[in-house]
């Protein structure tokens, strides 16, 4: 039996675009447990998609290039976006997510069916830590190391980007880690996943934690659609609010990192979240 890595295998050659990204995203073959399981979910299929032709690929992110806003999610869901090849397209959080990013502002339309729909979004960017639908809903340790190299890539192409909404506390460990690795932050010691919690990374970006729109946290109102609803209209405030130069796009032009930035700061509105959410 190979031994278990615990390091990040670097790409050969950094993607030059979006669109290149997700063409690589595609191909990617480094997980075989999640491939086979993804290739045998699209060939046996859920008796009411009988008729689909299930993507049963890695998914590629989704919306729009020159977004301030990026949504980072978990993975993609076996009936959902393994079938429809798009994220949060085709299943319950999907039915929940799409129509409050349309009230607020960054959907075209409340419902998202599958890639030829004509959903647009405007000022926001929809990925994952994790490529491939998991067993369970769980990929281990190894393979969301095994995707850190595309979120990677990912945040160094969106030039605009000045807040991160991250769906989910798995989705927020995937974030921190990007900060550690490439040396915004020393340590996580200080960011604590809550829903609604607000921080502003060293470099200035902004991240508000929420809960996952699963049908778990739906269903049993852990997660109500007015706050979800008020994480995307906060999310659209402090896109606006934060002026000058996108913070990665300030960071490329510095040319260095933060190793030695201070402490993380949570914002006021954040702590009132903390508490009217924990």
């Amino acid at each position: 039996m190979k031994p278990r890595s615990n390091t990040i295998e670097p790409m050969a050659s950094p993607p030059q675009s979006l669109d290149e990204l997700n063409a690589r995203i595609v191909k990617c073959e480094r997980c075989p447990r999640l491939r086979e399981h993804c290739v045998n979910i699209a060939a046996v299929r859920r008796r009411a998609y009988a008729d689909w032709e299930y993507w049963g690929r890695p998914v590629p992110s989704f919306g729009d290039p020159e977004a301030r806003v990026l949504a980072l999610g978990l993975a993609p869901g076996a009936h959902g976006s393994n079938r429809t090849g798009r994220p949060f397209t085709g299943d319950g959080s999907g039915d929940f997510l799409y129509p409050v990013l349309h009230e607020a502002g960054f959907a075209s339309q409340p419902r998202g069916v599958s890639r030829e729909d004509g959903m647009k979004l405007t000022d926001l960017w929809i990925t994952s830590v994790a490529r491939c639908a998991p067993p369970g809903n769980k990929p281990t340790p190894e393979e969301l190391r095994n995707c850190t190299p595309w979120l990677d890539a990912e945040m160094g192409l969106l030039r605009n980007l000045r807040v991160v909404v991250c769906l989910g506390r798995i989705a927020f460990d995937g974030l921190l880690g990007w900060a550690q690795r490439t040396g915004v932050i020393v340590s996580r010691s200080g960011y604590a996943f809550r829903h609604g919690a607000e921080y502003t990374l060293p470099n200035g970006l902004a991240v508000i934690a929420s809960y996952h729109p699963s049908l778990q946290n739906t269903n049993t109102g852990k997660l109500t659609r007015a706050m979800f609803l008020a994480v995307f209209k906060r999310a659209r405030e402090l896109a606006n609010k934060v002026g000058g130069i996108p913070p990665l796009r300030q960071n490329k032009i510095a040319g260095s990192g933060h190793g030695t930035s201070p402490a993380p700061q949570a914002t006021k509105r954040g702590k009132e979240h903390e508490k009217a959410y924990t």
